[in-house]
């Protein structure tokens, strides 16, 4: 899919120049903390979706959240810009509450179609036009909508015998001299990184068809965030989203969201400690990917895979000196970080500092084993191909998107935490295929080291008497009620967002988490489709997923 702008594209930019573009497509109007909201009716999405896309410059749709009120269903569209990410405009679409039916997106923004079956799934509404309108993280033959009002969790899951008979039972073979075969990759299978179900088509070894499906490993987050208090109870969650070594990414997302919900502060030195401890975790998220991909390519796990985890054990020690924990921090507090770095504080910037000087001579062996190596090339130069026009309309972010040449980074983009201070680049790399984003993984390391060894400079020479690693935050937080916002930080695989809309409680009415895992997720049938089996392998180790986060 390619989308040209028109050369005036960005010139729709104010509330008022929105309103004036949508026109009479607007029914009411609101405010969301991080941007205006729109509300239009449910029979207007695609024009209303299309006119901000072509005329306004908001090519991004960065999630979709579903919800239901005591009179209605709603979706919320959060658009923005790859190329300015502080613009921002949220679409509400209500729904009637007796027959809860909206126009779908996916005709506009092809990330729709998993959007729109997640909340068709959870919240239960139906999306007219939706070109595979069921359910995604649920079987078929489930029972209910989760997280709708009306949800009786005590109802039988039980369904006959037939909902279990061979799916291609129908099957005919074809009139052609073609002979399709129905594969089965994963749920249970070491190359789909976790409980992922690739249903594939072949034409003898080309894939001629290809759908994740997921759902596997669900785990209501998004349910138990409602369920727990904004100050103490939904820290500890996130570490669990993308469990393997993102954690502290994963907390800054909720954090950053909530601060600003509630108008808390954080100050300067923690939010240098922040920074640092987030590159670690960075590094450490890439230092996996790059081992679990040369696995999915050649099979090394006695060399490289060794490596890599060998380095990404020493970015693990820094974290546990840091933090206490090696995978679940919970380091992260609304206003700061729980506890300042560990005494005695040189032999922490020693240890910092001995693994900074070291990674230098460790990518220079990665690049001899894996860049290098003729096989791996073979296997991923100009295989998994993704356009930049095609990764935008899918929401593709971070290393997927950057490896599309996409210059869209949130750390620089929408800054937070003490990014904007410090020297470092946004890494993109024009090829568009498996080895473009393996590239773009390796160089962001380099980055991430050049950001950690600022703040260590810093952290250094910080005066003791205002070391402040939290500011005073209220015992109970309750935001306004119907207070809206949707903030995101720049995760390991890409952009992390968490819309929460508040209830006048101490906790949320609504916790929605954008997971970039799921976005980039969907682009894998773009990727793969007419190329052989070991390449659609190798484009979803390109993807770097994690189930836990996908299925959240």
């Amino acid at each position: 899919m390619s989308v040209e702008l028109p050369a005036d594209a960005d010139a729709v930019q104010t509330p008022e120049e929105i309103a004036d573009l949508l026109g009479d497509l607007v029914i009411g109007r609101e405010e969301h903390l991080n941007a205006p909201g729109f509300v239009i009716k449910p029979d207007t999405v695609v024009d209303a979706l299309r006119r901000l896309r072509d005329q306004a410059g908001f090519d991004h749709l960065s999630c979709v959240t579903a919800e239901e009120y005591e009179d209605r269903y709603e979706s919320i569209y959060h658009l923005t810009s790859y190329d300015d990410r502080t613009q921002e405009v949220s679409i509400v679409v209500p729904a009637d509450k007796e027959n809860p039916v909206s126009q779908s997106a996916n005709e506009v923004f092809r990330t729709a179609d998993w959007h729109e079956r997640e909340a068709y799934d959870l919240i239960g509404i139906e999306y007219d036009d939706h070109p595979d309108l069921r359910r995604i993280l649920l079987p078929e033959t489930w029972q209910g909508h989760p997280l709708g009002q009306s949800y009786d969790q005590d109802q039988p899951q039980v369904v006959p015998l037939r909902e279990h008979q061979n799916p291609l039972l129908e099957d005919q073979k074809a009139d052609n001299d073609s002979e399709t075969m129905y594969l089965n990759i994963g749920p249970h299978h070491p190359a789909t990184h976790g409980v992922l179900h690739i249903k594939t088509v072949l034409d003898g070894e080309q894939v001629v068809d290809l759908e994740p499906d997921i759902g596997y490993l669900h785990r209501c987050e998004e349910q138990m965030c409602q369920n727990s208090t904004y100050r103490y109870q939904i820290m500890p969650y996130p570490d669990r989203w993308d469990y393997i070594s993102a954690g502290l990414l994963n907390e800054w997302a909720y954090a950053r969201t909530a601060e600003e919900l509630a108008d808390i502060e954080v100050p300067e030195y923690a939010q240098i400690i922040r920074t640092m401890g987030a590159e670690l975790c960075r590094m450490a998220a890439h230092f996996l990917a790059l081992g679990t991909f040369a696995l999915d390519i050649y099979g090394d796990f006695t060399a490289l895979f060794m490596y890599s985890i060998r380095d990404r054990e020493k970015v693990q020690n820094i974290l546990e000196e840091l933090t206490g924990q090696r995978l679940m921090f919970n380091y992260f507090r609304l206003g700061g970080v729980v506890w300042d770095l560990p005494e005695p504080r040189e032999e922490f910037f020693e240890m910092t500092r001995d693994f900074l000087d070291d990674l230098p001579t460790a990518l220079e062996e990665y690049h001899d084993m894996m860049t290098s190596n003729e096989i791996l090339q073979v296997r991923t130069v100009d295989t998994g191909v993704l356009p930049p026009e095609v990764a935008k309309s899918y929401g593709a972010t971070g290393p997927v998107a950057r490896g599309s040449g996409i210059d869209y980074d949130v750390r620089r983009d929408d800054p937070y935490g003490y990014y904007e201070n410090l020297d470092w680049d946004v890494v993109t790399e024009d090829g568009c295929d498996n080895f473009s984003r393996l590239l773009v993984r390796m160089r962001e390391v380099e980055e991430s080291a050049k950001i950690v060894e600022q703040c260590i400079d810093l952290l250094e020479d910080w005066p003791e008497d205002e070391r402040n690693i939290q500011s005073n935050v209220p015992r109970t937080i309750k935001p306004d009620d119907d207070t809206e916002i949707y903030k995101s930080v720049e995760g390991a695989k890409g952009e992390l967002g968490i819309y929460i809309r508040s209830d006048g409680t101490e906790k949320p009415g609504r916790f929605k988490i954008r997971s970039p895992c799921f976005s980039n997720l969907q682009t894998l049938p773009e990727m793969s489709n007419g190329e052989y089996v070991p390449d659609a392998i190798a484009s979803l180790g390109s993807l770097d997923i994690v189930l836990g986060e996908v299925d959240r």
